[in-house]
This record gives C-alpha cells, structure tokens and sequence, in this order.
C-alpha cells in the first residue's frame, strides 16, 4: 500500500451529492481507494477548502484545517479520530493487506495511541500474535471513544495497553454511535418515570392491564408477519412473552421458543436452517429469488448465534437496557437463524433483554409490539438500512427449490454492523409505549369500570354485555347501531339507549 494515494476531490460520491465540494478522507477514501467490499459509513467525511465544520445525517464536513498526509496510516488516525471504530472495515482491512505490511505500519508511531488501537484490533479480530514485544510504557487507553460511540466498562489489555471497551465479543459485536436523540432518551431516564406513573395506579388495574397488554402485543407481532393466528395461538404466544427475561438466553431457549411460535405448522423444519434463506419474493413467470434481505449463510449460523448470546451475557447489567436490546434482538433478526419465526423470536428477545435488565416494572408487559405495528414503515426502513446496505456485496446463486446459495464469506456483515438508526427506532417506540400505549389500556380500564358502575345502577347487565357494549359504542363513535339496537340490545328501552350513549360520550 506504499505510495497509494486515496485522497478524491468530490462534489458527487457514489450518487449522493455533498453539502459542498471536498477531499474524501477516513474509512470512505480507504475504502474507495483499496476496493474493499464493504458499505462505506452512513456519515461520509470530507475536508473542505474552506475553514468550516459541520454535519448533518449523510456527510461530515471538516475545516480545511483537518488536512493531513495522504498515506494509509493518517487516514486511520483520522478515522479512529473523528469518526470512531469501524470492525468491519477493520476485518476487510487486516484480510486484504500483509501482516509485514501492518507490522510496518504500526512501527511508525510504535507507542501513539492509534497506532496501540490499530495493533489491539488486529490481533483481536484476526485471532494471532504478531512479532511485536508487550508494551511497559504508557498508561492504558480506551479502545472506543465513549463521546463518538457507546462502550462498556471494559477490561484491560496489558500487552497493549489498551482498554477493550467493545460492547461486545469478537464473535459478534455491532457498535451504537452517539447521537443527540439517543442521549436525550437515556438521560431523560423515561423507565424511572413510567415506574412512576405505574406506582399511581391501583395494583388490581395494573394486573387486568398487564393480561390485556400481553394479548396486545402478541396479537400485533403476528399482525406484523402478516398473519391472524386464532385468538388461543395469540394466548400461547402471549404467555410465552409473559415470561421474558425469567430464563437464561442460550439455543435451547431459542428453540423452545420456535416450537412455541409454530406450534401445528407442519410444513416448517424446527431448529436452525440447514440451507440458505432470505426475505423477499420470487419472480411469479420464473420462480427466480427477489431478496430484500439475505440471511446468514447456514454454516455461519452457529457461530453467530453462539456469538450473540455470549454477548448478551456481556451486556447484561454492563450497557443500557434498550441499547442492549437494540444489538441482540436485531442482530438475531440479520442473522434469520431459523426458516420460520425469526421476526416474532427478535420482537420476543426485546421484551427478554428490557425485562432481564430491570427496564420495565416487574408483572407489566412492555407491548413494544404494538408500538412497532403502528409505525411499521419506519420499522421497515431500519430493517432495510441494514439489508440494503449489505446486499450488493453478497454473492448468491439460485437453488433447484428456488431459494438462495451465498457462495462468499460473508459472516463479519452479520457480526460488524452500525446499529445506530435500529437504536433511534427502537427507543421511539420504547418512549410511545411508555407515554401512550401502556397510558392508553390503562385508562381504557379505568374509564370502563366508572361507566360499568354508573351503568349497573340504571341497567343491570352481566360483564361480558357491558363489554360487548363498551365496543360497539366504540366501534361507532359512542352511538349504538341499528343493527345492535334490534339484535344484542333490543330489551333497551330508548331512554336507556340514550343515557348510555351520553355516559360513554362523557366517561370515554
């Protein structure tokens, strides 16, 4: 790589037009320059030729000021620098040049706490040792800049002197970077305060609230899939939900709760895939694969998921509970371990990560599903940011059935991913469940004992009439129907009808 210019000056880049004409510099000069296959940052760097700094969601724009040498070594401190760690061009970086030339690199600033993060990173991703003596100076770095992306306490590594504060293993750990609106979530602290509002209402309300929630947020999971399961498959799946984050997380857990999930689907292999998968449509003339998504090679799959619970334990009390949730239920979702019942198995191991680590009240059910379906295009945009960024690097031929066979390595796409726009989602749902969702049922509760008790001293009517009741005047804007009146409530009278339309109107 001695010699190698990667410096571009661009208005234009890969389609995008930049806020104003610059020199493509970090991991996207490196990328572009060395044709790695991977997918550039979401937040693209540029020095500009004037003296100013900005950014917005797509480009980071530096002072001409930020100029530096154009060589390999200086745009990795840059990168490291400004825009934080990045594993996966990390692994393509290591596989694509010698481990003479890395040792090399490393001797041009031996102790410079780049060149300590460069050398950590390498020998952990590639697993090896290279031919360079434990460090005895200089005292111990951070490996993540904890103002650029979150971390975790970490442990120390002696021979680099280095603190590896990765939010996860080598196995499997995507990185969060921190933005405005994830900072003003976590530091708004929203579980304290829906705790708060939970301890305002009466325990017999709560515990009603919770059985309805449960059925809420199963019957929208599978709503989501495009399905409508009978109502007592949406009470299995319920319940199953009802006991997240009691059991320890491991494959056997993960199993039991496929079988859960397509309990009777006899046309479904349980347990992980022994073939290729993806998510999409097939061409209705040839029967050719559409993918929208493609899953992790099934030789991968243990690996991976063996890779995701042990992080998941390394999480575990050590990382933000959503941000937790955030990794291990989308990283599960990207890697589509099983043939059938992954979307409703990565929904399901939100609730287990926010009940294991103390996020929600113990007994309530946090419905996030619900939350979710009523901002599914937004759900299906974070899905697709990942899916649709990873696509046009994986290499797949058709299988006799139609299906898909990748046939390059893609493991470290599933491994190594930005999963900060799946964060920003995830908590706007996890602050609509809190402010609305769980407000919403309880109120409904609440509003419906009122009118049960004022209705009972005018009309006597078993509860399961009173329901009934209570959602047809919902159904039709507090007004009974004709077909109603004459059907299920034609013993009313009308001045009867008329004051239950009036209570509804003035209690819901």
């Amino acid at each position: 790589m001695e010699g190698q210019h990667y410096f571009l000056n661009i208005s234009v880049f890969r389609g995008k037009k930049a806020p104003e004409e610059g020199i493509l510099v970090g991991y996207s000069a490196l990328i572009n320059g060395l044709k790695l296959t991977i997918p550039y940052p979401v937040q693209i760097s540029i020095i500009s030729h004037k003296r100013r700094s900005y950014a917005n969601e797509e480009w980071k724009v530096f002072s001409s000021r930020n100029i530096f040498e154009d060589t390999l070594y200086k745009h990795l401190v840059f990168a490291l620098k400004y825009e934080g760690i990045n594993l996966l061009f990390f692994k393509s970086l290591f596989l694509k040049i010698s481990e003479e030339e890395i040792c090399k690199l490393l001797q041009l600033e031996p102790t410079g706490q780049y060149s300590r993060k460069i050398w950590f990173l390498y020998e952990w991703l590639m697993k090896k040792k290279l031919n360079i003596p434990d460090l005895t100076i200089k005292e111990a770095i951070p490996l993540i800049d904890e103002k650029i992306q979150y971390a975790i306490k970490g442990v120390s590594s002696p021979r680099h002197r280095i603190i590896n504060n990765l939010p996860g293993t080598v196995d499997f750990c995507p990185l969060i970077f921190k933005t405005e609106k994830l900072e003003n979530y976590i530091h708004s602290n929203i579980s304290a305060a829906n705790t708060t509002y939970l301890n305002s209402v009466l325990k017999s309300v709560l515990q009603r609230a919770s059985a309805f929630l449960l059925l809420k947020d199963s019957k929208a999971s599978f709503t989501i899939e495009g399905e409508t399961p009978p109502t007592n498959r949406a009470v299995r799946w319920g319940k199953a939900i009802g006991q997240a984050g009691m059991n320890t997380l491991s494959n056997e857990e993960l199993l039991r709760l496929q079988q859960i999930i397509l309990e009777g689907n006899r046309f479904v292999t349980f347990g992980y895939r022994k073939k290729g998968g993806f998510v999409g449509e097939h061409d209705r003339e040839t029967g050719v694969p559409m993918p929208e998504h493609i899953s992790a090679k099934w030789q991968d799959i243990d690996l991976l998921v063996n890779g995701l619970l042990t992080t998941n334990n390394l999480l575990e009390n050590n990382h933000d509970p959503v941000l937790s949730a955030v990794v291990i239920a989308f990283g599960f979702v990207f890697i589509h371990p099983f043939e059938d019942g992954n979307g409703r198995l990565h929904r399901y191991l939100i609730h287990h990560v926010l009940a294991k680590q103390n996020f929600s009240q113990q007994g309530i059910i946090f419905p996030i599903s619900a939350s979710i379906l009523d901002h599914i295009d937004d759900y299906r945009k974070v899905l697709e940011a990942y899916s649709h960024s990873i696509i046009e690097f994986i290499d797949w031929k058709e299988t006799e059935d139609h299906n898909v066979e990748v046939i390059n390595e893609t493991i470290d796409f599933y491994r190594y991913f930005d999963a900060t726009k799946q964060a920003e989602f995830l908590y706007d749902c996890v602050q609509d469940t809190l402010v609305r969702v769980i407000p919403e049922e309880i109120n409904f509760l609440q509003a419906f004992d009122q009118f049960k008790k004022q209705l009972e001293q005018v009309v006597e009517m078993s509860d399961s009439m009173i329901a009934l009741l209570v959602n047809f005047l919902e159904q039709n804007n507090g007004q009974l129907s004709n077909r109603a009146k004459e059907k299920e409530f034609q013993k009313l009278t009308v001045e009867e009808i008329v004051f239950i339309e009036n209570l509804y109107k003035d209690i819901f």
